[in-house]
């Protein structure tokens, strides 16, 4: 299997709601290091997985949409805890999206999975895994 990964990052602030999440209950800010990974079982006709200029921008925009957002905030995060596993997803099926409307060009139909990894820190991160249609 082949892989590529781009890496970008975000700034947000959000609160969480439960006594799991203790002092993060109150709003807080925090900033993702955010790592896109493509793979595919064969190299497409160019010989790539898929074309890295293009996978950083669609991830730039993906990121642009939340970075310097307040979650609470966002109507599409109303009533949900935004988690880093939450997160994760949300940014795979954005960018899902993005593959599926030809963003990456005709060659991605070969692409066979994704995976976001959201860094918290050097010793704490979350990912989402799953396979692109």
């Amino acid at each position: 299997m082949y892989t590529v990964c781009v890496r970008d990052h975000f700034m947000i602030a959000h609160s969480f709601r439960g006594e799991t999440f203790g002092p993060a209950q109150r709003p807080h800010g925090a900033t993702y290091v955010v790592d896109l990974e493509l793979r595919r079982p064969e190299l497409d006709p160019d010989g790539v997985v898929t074309d890295i200029g293009k996978l950083g921008d669609c991830l730039r925009a993906v990121l642009g949409d939340l970075n310097f957002r307040d979650l609470d905030q966002l109507p599409e995060f109303a009533g949900r805890n935004t988690t880093t596993e939450f997160l994760a997803r949300e940014i795979f099926d954005r960018v899902a999206v993005r593959i599926e409307e030809g963003q990456l060009g005709s060659n991605a139909a070969g692409l066979s999975s994704m995976r976001v990894t959201l860094h918290e820190s050097h010793v704490a991160w979350a990912s989402y895994e799953g396979t692109l249609s």
